[in-house]
């Protein structure tokens, strides 16, 4: 399988503090894989200079072959890069229907031209589908403030996979969800890498969601990684195990 993403010696420097340390890896296509470690080893900071909230101090993002290191992320969402924060990112007083045609639009063009275009950018039935996808037909017309937290993280990642995106980041999908919801979840993103070959990266803290969700878990600790390999493999690390634990 090729590679969408290649990262290669990345770092990251708040003055004399080395957040991200020469951190290498590729996410290869179809794949899902996991980003875990304990609070404050530079996760978020390293998903943030590969999407361009944040400039590397050193090393090379590559998208399918191409440089972009430095992208802003505006840029990068047209190269099809999507990603999901912490914090929800719904729309509260719009629709479910309405949030996902808002998510596609990010696809096409500057705001100007969506201003003179259709209403929605002709994404109804891309919404549709999606709502469908991730079992959201019964909500479709109901404001996304008004659902449960669970439900609004199911609707938060049905956007950021609108549009047919490349690559996919999720940031903690699974934080703060009820069981039954997160199994929902996790079969909707089971299901959309399964049938549409999508490709994405999860940062999550839920462990036993993220070994049984990815087929490779990187592990970062105080800023570089401590180890990659199969969910089985990384669980029984000694060296992950005292990352988490101590001695």
């Amino acid at each position: 399988m090729s590679a969408v993403l290649e990262v290669t010696n990345i770092k990251k420097n708040f003055g004399g503090i080395s957040a991200v340390d020469g951190v290498s890896f590729d996410v290869r296509e179809g794949e899902i894989l996991g980003l875990i470690g304990p609070n404050g080893c530079g996760k978020s900071t390293l998903f943030n200079c590969i999407l361009g909230q944040l400039t590397p101090s050193g090393g090379e993002v590559k998208l399918d072959g191409k440089v972009v290191t430095g992208l802003r992320p505006s840029e990068l969402n047209k190269l099809g890069v999507s990603r999901t924060f912490q914090l929800l990112q719904v729309f509260p007083k719009l629709s479910v229907r309405e949030n996902l045609i808002l998510a596609g639009q990010e696809h096409q063009g500057n705001m100007a031209s969506r201003l003179v275009g259709r209403s929605d950018a002709g994404l109804t039935d891309a919404a549709d589908q999606m709502i469908g996808f991730f079992k959201l037909d019964h909500l479709a017309v109901e404001p996304a403030g008004g659902l449960s937290y669970g439900q609004q993280k199911l609707l938060d990642a049905a956007m950021a996979f609108m549009g047919g995106p490349r690559l996919v980041l999720l940031d903690e999908p699974a934080g703060g969800v009820n069981p039954s919801m997160l199994a929902d979840l996790k079969d909707r993103l089971v299901a959309i890498n399964r049938e549409k070959n999508a490709t994405f990266v999860v940062i999550e803290h839920n462990m036993e969601f993220v070994m049984s969700l990815c087929s490779r878990v990187m592990v970062m600790a105080e800023g570089k990684v401590l180890a990659m390999g199969r969910p089985d493999e990384v669980r029984k690390n000694p060296a992950v195990i005292e990352a988490y634990l101590g001695h």
